[in-house]
């Protein structure tokens, strides 16, 4: 991810999205401001990727719906909720749905910073999982489909005979592949074998 950090404010009331878009902008922050949920939803998969500052009350869809939606088409963007008072409950229905937080009305300075700056560590943790898996794929690109699969049983915590059982081999030509995929993953130990497979998702 880019130094740059983008905003966007997606909320129907005009006086917010200024205000808001001011407060950030002079933080140090890109904005772009969307007047509903439906208009950000439609440019979504063409914008530049950052945090979504979403507004629970709006006309036609609300924030839920919004987030509902989003997720729905994969946009993996971190979303900060705000609320009025009354709004508390869906607010916190927002967050079990993977919202990073919500902000209340009127927002002060510092807890709107302290959101946006939480939503773009996880944007930096969720890019640097996806490069290591990204790198463990490519690593386990020189293992054949059988070394994979024995990788892959040691991944879920299987011994040898039970691998050897699973797979119609013995025990010995297991311990041979479990060498091979140690020297083709360039490997000292089990533990940096198995982080390799656990970034590649295998194990599961």
């Amino acid at each position: 991810m880019s130094d740059k950090k983008l905003v966007h404010i997606v909320d129907d009331e005009e006086a917010i999205r200024r205000s808001m878009g001011f407060m950030l902008k002079t933080s140090g922050y890109q904005v772009e401001a969307w007047s509903s949920g439906q208009a950000f939803l439609k440019e979504v998969r063409h914008v530049e990727r950052g945090c979504i500052l979403l507004d629970i009350r709006m006309p036609d869809l609300d924030g839920l719906e919004v987030q509902r939606l989003l997720a729905e088409r994969g946009v993996a963007m971190p979303i900060v909720i705000m609320t009025g008072h009354g709004d508390i409950s869906t607010a916190i229905r927002a967050m079990k749905a993977g919202a990073v937080d919500f902000l209340e009305k009127p927002f002060e300075k510092a807890s709107v910073i302290a959101a946006i700056e939480e939503s773009f560590g996880r944007l930096v943790l969720a890019d640097s999982a996806t490069s290591r898996a990204a790198d463990a794929e490519t690593r386990l690109g020189a293992l054949t489909a059988r070394e994979r699969e024995v990788l892959d049983g040691l991944a879920r915590g299987l011994p040898n005979k039970t691998i050897a059982y699973d797979l119609g081999i013995s025990a010995r030509t297991v311990e041979v592949h479990r060498a091979n995929v140690m020297t083709k993953l360039e490997v000292r130990s089990l533990s940096d074998a198995l982080r390799i497979a656990f970034a590649a998702g295998l194990g599961q």
